[in-house]
């Protein structure tokens, strides 16, 4: 029975030093504090080309994105694709569209936004990336924690992004990425030097729609309070559009098909109605 106990005792123990050591390994202090409820900055809208900007579309994606435009004031949806409750993916995930939670841990940091499936693993366990993947919207992450300023502990996480799928656009405008999805998106993440209430991403994408990387700077400002609200947003909920025939329609507030455009053609009927035989 003494032995047995012994034996119970040093599992226990060796139990709990396992349990310290895990727990030792992750020294909170050495990584940037970035706790908290972000929020894009107020008056600032969720799209990626800032009024007086033009993206560096090349000429085939120019006349696409042109279209879009068009079609949108019509009232189509053009090229934007998640009006059908598609995640919008990367890099539109990081507009910030509704508050963002970063969950750092030493293998892992989770970027974690309620709204249709975009939450981010960035894996930074010194991971490369796998040879073959299934694609997602929101790409396979692999980042890498780096000092600037070399007083020991991180300030920056640098970020690389691949194996998106589509379709996705930058923003609501239906700005495009290349349908060959060979996307790679690289992001720079740090607090602002003069304010620690402010995060700053510097996000560079290279895609075949672009005439060359091109990189936009996007600003997050944390709530000051340490115990924020978490509102729930799903797509699918009291979501009025309806993708028909590859064509937009809208359900009014009485729950009848409402053309979205002007002079639109209803659907094909020829299921219902049909004469008794």
């Amino acid at each position: 029975m003494a032995y047995r106990n012994w034996i119970a005792t040093a599992t226990l123990a060796a139990g709990l030093g396992m349990l310290a050591a895990g727990a030792q390994a992750f020294a909170e202090s050495k990584y940037p504090d970035w706790k908290g409820k972000w929020d894009r900055q107020s008056g600032v809208r969720p799209i990626w080309v800032q009024p007086g900007d033009k993206a560096p579309l090349t000429p085939e994606y120019q006349a696409i994105f042109d279209w879009n435009v068009a079609d949108q004031k019509t009232g189509g949806m053009g090229t934007e694709p998640s009006w059908m409750c598609l995640p919008p993916g990367m890099p539109r995930i990081m507009n910030v569209f509704e508050p963002m939670e970063i969950v750092i841990t030493p293998a892992t940091t989770y970027i974690l936004l309620s709204h249709i499936h975009d939450n981010r693993r960035i894996h930074t366990d010194g991971r490369d990336f796998p040879s073959e993947i299934e694609p997602t919207f929101k790409g396979y992450s692999i980042g890498r924690w780096i000092d600037t300023d070399g007083d020991g502990r991180y300030d920056a996480l640098e970020v690389e992004t691949r194996f998106m799928k589509g379709p996705r656009a930058y923003d609501t405008s239906g700005l495009p990425l290349h349908s060959d999805n060979r996307t790679i998106v690289k992001e720079r993440i740090s607090l602002d030097k003069n304010d620690r209430m402010v995060m700053v991403n510097e996000i560079t994408t290279i895609d075949d729609a672009l005439t060359h990387p091109w990189t936009v700077i996007k600003k997050y400002v944390r709530s000051p309070d340490p115990r924020p609200n978490w509102i729930e947003e799903t797509c699918p909920e009291n979501n009025p559009h309806v993708r028909i025939q590859n064509d937009n329609y809208f359900v009014g507030a009485d729950g009848l098909l409402m053309p979205a455009k002007k002079d639109q053609k209803p659907p094909d009927m020829k299921y219902f109605n049909q004469p008794q035989k």
